[in-house]
């Protein structure tokens, strides 16, 4: 099994996963989870060093959930990486769950922060990334983002602190779904032209298909690369379709927090599976 092979399977457990705890409480932030599970799935099956059985081993590598509310996907992860166990993504969102609705660090095995107050999660990036690298700890730092999360002043300071310090340790993702919580996210206000600004700040930047595998790992080993090489942070920004994978929440009118009827659940894990079956290599 190669390494897209080894993602595409990971997402697909995730987007299982999804699925099943949202059918819990019938509601909550599944589209963007469906949307950025191919990023969470290279990021934990394949670029990131922990150990499940310690996720607090000094010398992991640091996934900080900036966008809180996308917890549901990284609880997915968690538990598909082991640092979790599957049957604990039963209680989600339930009263004295380890998994609340939004990413809380306190409650939850591998969340390193608390996010969900948008704006925060890259300021923490860069100083973690920083202060590793007082200690001489080869800990990389990974930042989750979303495209909504970019019309706040502080990523934009964080951004420009990254660059002065050349924290080349430090790799930031953008899910560029095009919605937020007000509308869709050009109508709120415009981030365009992205990546002029991510490179005006000094940052490696690079866009892709954030549901293409293949692309994605490309991606990430080319900022491994460059922070090798030139010591500057990188960012890869991602477009992502809300509820990929499931075609009839794809193509419903899109929600920042989707309602999905009773009767729909078992459904989209029909067509879950049989859209992996068939996009499976001979």
């Amino acid at each position: 099994m190669n390494r897209a092979q080894k993602v595409a399977q990971a997402a697909y457990r995730m987007r299982h996963h999804v699925l099943n705890m949202g059918e819990a409480q019938g509601q909550g932030y599944v589209g963007q989870a469906l949307g950025a599970a191919d990023m969470l799935a290279c990021v934990y099956a394949d670029q990131l060093r922990f150990r499940a059985d310690d996720p607090h081993w000094l010398g992991r590598d640091r996934f900080l959930l900036s966008t809180g509310h996308y917890a549901i996907g990284l609880y997915a992860a968690l538990a598909d990486a082991g640092i979790i166990g599957v049957d604990e993504l039963d209680t989600y969102g339930c009263d004295e769950s380890r998994l609340p609705m939004s990413g809380m660090a306190s409650y939850t095995p591998g969340m390193e922060i608390s996010g969900g107050s948008l704006g925060h999660g890259l300021t923490v990036a860069v100083g973690m990334a920083l202060g590793l690298r007082h200690l001489g700890s080869q800990a990389r730092v990974f930042n989750f983002l979303s495209d909504g999360e970019l019309d706040e002043g502080s990523t934009w300071e964080a951004a420009m602190g990254a660059s002065h310090h050349q924290l080349g340790n430090l790799t930031a993702m953008v899910d560029i779904n095009a919605l937020q919580a007000d509308g869709p996210t050009v109508g709120v206000l415009r981030t365009e032209p992205v990546v002029d600004k991510w490179q005006a700040c000094g940052w490696f930047t690079q866009r892709v298909d954030g549901n293409d595998v293949d692309a994605l790992l490309g991606a990430f080993d080319a900022a491994a690369e460059h922070a090798r090489s030139v010591g500057a942070p990188s960012i890869i920004l991602c477009d992502t379709r809300i509820g990929c994978g499931v075609p009839m929440l794809e193509t419903r009118e899109k929600a920042h927090f989707m309602r999905i009827d009773a009767d729909e659940w078992q459904l989209c894990r029909d067509q879950l599976t049989l859209g992996y079956e068939e996009g499976v290599p001979a």
